[in-house]
């Protein structure tokens, strides 16, 4: 298939439902960028190479310099929060930044003010903001929502627009029936079921504006069997779910490598203190579960145990999320990992990983806007399994099992590029380079 992709002219819009700590850190990084001040240090889009053709050639170009993604300086941030503060009043309150670093860009983020929110309470009983949307019913909240992108595309003079979710975490949702099919969907917004989400008010509107779509958080959203068919029939990108940051990012980067070598695991033990907006959400049970099986499917899915029982049969996996208001943004997780090796003796790997989870955050959040509308302007629509580098429960065809080892991520992201390109795929197979030594030598 021949990619036919569409340069990246004119400005983009990125709207982000929550301006909260890892939203005004993204956006006072980007205006810190734009004025000289500092790198986009973590951003796989601005900072990492791409290997094309064989490693003789020695061409390692710049992922922004190899694909058409929107310039840092061609960027407009919007959003929606149930609180009315602007940018910089939020990221001064979130206290992730520096107060010197905010002042540096307080002009451009005292502009951005949030639009009243979509908020329904049964969903995050920890937070009750009052900067949210009087419109009663579902279907006038959609409305309302492509009213919002409608406007913000026109008054920033936009030629694009994508949304990426930075919301809460909302409580936890069986994929109910409602949710497996179009018409049932629409049924159920018709009667303003009040087990539609608000995550899922946000991306029905997008997709239905012709907006591409990430879900960040592990909220029931666009991985919905009837959102994905209505983003087909909009010919619009869907990506999700849940940004991959702290303790999830060390998983997939370090079970990997015991699952490479055949090393067994029997436990792992997972527990983390933060006291941000997002911990404070995960304080309630219902929103916790939510999280708790987005993390826990991770290791589970890398460490088979059906395809390796010998060595994964009988791990216990036990993860925790304990809300400390004294550590404010600053994470710390705590990992225990016992595994055992030849002749079963048993050893153990310990891991304190003390990060600040909106500035991990804030990188991935650029980058998932960046691709995802690539993916839209090169019409690669629906479901964008490429992206699962930076999510934790990646969204995939139906049945199709999710890959979650980071380094098979990162081949998948950057082969998808190659391929829209016209390159070859990288196999790292390595075997042509002695074959074609050994003819020279004959």
């Amino acid at each position: 298939m021949e990619y036919k992709i569409k340069e990246a002219t004119g400005k983009l819009g990125i709207l982000m439902p929550g301006l909260g700590a890892v939203a005004t850190t993204l956006i006072a990084g980007v205006a810190s960028i734009n004025k000289g001040l500092s790198l986009p240090i973590g951003s796989v889009s601005q900072m990492s190479r791409i290997r094309l053709g064989k490693r003789t050639e020695d061409r390692n170009p710049l992922i922004k310099d190899f694909v058409p993604l929107a310039g840092l300086q061609d960027i407009v941030f919007g959003g929606w929060d149930l609180y009315a503060d602007n940018v910089f009043e939020a990221a001064s309150k979130a206290k992730v930044l520096e107060a010197h670093q905010l002042e540096a860009v307080r002009e451009d983020l005292e502009k951005i003010v949030p639009m009243k929110a979509v908020f329904n309470r049964d969903f995050v009983k920890n937070l009750d903001g009052d900067h949210v949307k009087t419109q009663r019913t579902h279907r006038e909240l959609i409305e309302a929502l492509r009213e919002d992108i409608k406007t913000f595309k026109a008054e920033n003079n936009l030629d694009r627009v994508v949304i990426v979710w930075c919301g809460s975490t909302e409580k936890y949702i069986d994929a109910e029936d409602i949710f497996t099919e179009l018409p049932k969907l629409e049924q159920a917004l018709d009667n303003n079921d009040d087990r539609i989400p608000p995550s899922m008010l946000y991306c029905y509107a997008a997709i239905l504006e012709g907006v591409p779509y990430v879900n960040g958080a592990p909220n029931l959203t666009c991985d919905a069997p009837a959102i994905v068919e209505l983003a087909l029939e909009n010919n619009v990108a869907i990506a999700g779910k849940d940004f991959k940051t702290g303790q999830t990012l060390m998983k997939t980067i370090v079970a990997p490598g015991l699952q490479a070598r055949a090393l067994g695991v029997e436990g792992w033990f997972s527990t983390n203190i933060l006291g941000n907006r997002d911990g404070l959400v995960l304080d309630d049970p219902d929103n916790f579960k939510t999280k708790e099986v987005s993390k826990l499917s991770v290791l589970e899915e890398i460490l088979d145990a059906n395809k390796n029982p010998e060595l994964y049969g009988d791990l216990y996996h036990k993860v925790r999320i304990n809300y400390y208001p004294p550590h404010g943004d600053n994470k710390e997780s705590w990992d225990n990992i016992d595994i055992f090796g030849w002749m079963g003796y048993k050893m153990q790997i310990k891991i304190n990983f003390l990060c600040r989870d909106s500035i991990l955050a804030a990188p991935v959040v650029l980058d998932l806007a960046l691709f995802i509308d690539l993916a839209q302007r090169a019409e690669m629509h629906g479901v964008q399994e490429w992206l699962s580098f930076y999510l934790k429960s990646p969204q995939t065809a139906p049945g199709l099992p999710a890959e979650h080892d980071i380094f098979k991520q990162l081949m998948k992201l950057q082969n998808t590029l190659r391929h829209i390109k016209g390159e070859d795929l990288i196999t790292h197979l390595g075997l042509d380079y002695y074959q074609e030594l050994i003819e020279s030598i004959q």
